[in-house]
This record gives structure tokens, sequence and C-alpha cells, in this order.
């Protein structure tokens, strides 16, 4: 993973047109619920960020295409789990990994609204959440509220994580 990570992130400083849309791919497949649980794509993220400071790249599209690509993958899983409710745990990835979804659907059950946004920055309930809450039925504009104002969030930590990592090693690197 680390190597697709830096290869990614290579990519994208030379080819910096495809930032956003490459950010938008990566966010939106991080937050579908099948696919996070195969590839999980934070680290290419977290890479891409490092490159906002140091090759010019404007972070505010950067930004709004990883908020976007995650908030439309989890709306995705919210639908596909309120329209196939029980029959997803017997649903290829899931049904090997049975303990993935009684986990989403504790936390979607204890915490409520708050745990679209609380679950999004944990990798494991990350894929569960948004499946759980739309099996359980959580209110739409409700869940939509959570899943909008936690992307933004998440995406800005992200990238600006990387963009930090990369300034304290630029600056270590001056001191050597």
């Amino acid at each position: 993973m680390e190597q697709f990570a830096h290869a990614l992130a290579d990519f994208v400083r030379l080819h910096q047109a495809w930032a956003a849309p490459i950010v938008f791919l990566l966010a939106f497949g991080e937050s579908l619920a099948f696919i996070s649980l195969l590839i999980p794509a934070w680290g290419a993220l977290v890479a891409i960020g490092a490159l906002i400071g140091a090759s010019g790249i404007s972070f505010y599209p950067i930004w709004i295409a990883g908020a976007i690509g995650a908030a439309l993958g989890d709306w995705v899983s919210y639908w596909f789990g309120y329209r196939y409710k029980e029959h997803v745990a017997q649903m290829w990835p899931l049904s090997r990994y049975p303990e993935i979804l009684p986990r989403g659907e504790a936390f979607v059950r204890s915490w409520g609204v708050p745990s679209i946004f609380i679950g999004r920055f944990f990798g494991p309930l990350r894929a569960s959440v948004p499946l759980a809450a739309g099996i359980f039925e959580m209110p739409y504009w409700s869940f939509q509220a959570a899943n909008f104002v936690s992307a933004l969030v998440w995406a800005a930590a992200l990238l600006l994580f990387g963009d930090v990592i990369a300034r304290i090693l630029e600056w270590i690197w001056r001191l050597i």
C-alpha cells in the first residue's frame, strides 16, 4: 500500500491537473463500504496533502474534491444499506468479515447521528457506519448533514496532516 501511495503522489506531482479527480476517486473509494475494506486510500491522500505546499497545488479544489468524494461514498453506502437491509451481511466482502456490520450497528445505535461524524475518522468503522445507518433507517437528512460536515473536516484533516508533515520534514532537512 505504501508503494501505491508514493507512486500516486509522484504521478500527482508530475500531473497536477489530475490532483482533484484523483483525490475525489480516492476519497470516494475510501468511504465506499465495500471498496474501503479492500483498498485503504488514506495514505495516498496524506501523501498528496504533502504535495500541496511543496508543489504549489491549490488546497481548496483538492479539499473540496476529497470532501465530495467522501460524502458521495458514504451516501452510496447509506443507500445500499437502506435498499438491501439484512441481505448486505451475506454479500462479499462483508460475508468474509462478519464482525464489521454488528460493530457498526452497535456504534450507530449507541451514538446516533454523531456516529456518522465519529465513524469517518476510524478506519474499521468508516466502512460500516454509513451502511448500518442505512440498514437501520437513520433519518435521511440527519445522516446527510453529518455526512457532509464530517467529509469536509475529514478531507481537510488528511490533506493538512500531509502538508504539515512535509513542512516539518523540509524544516528538519534544512537543519541537517
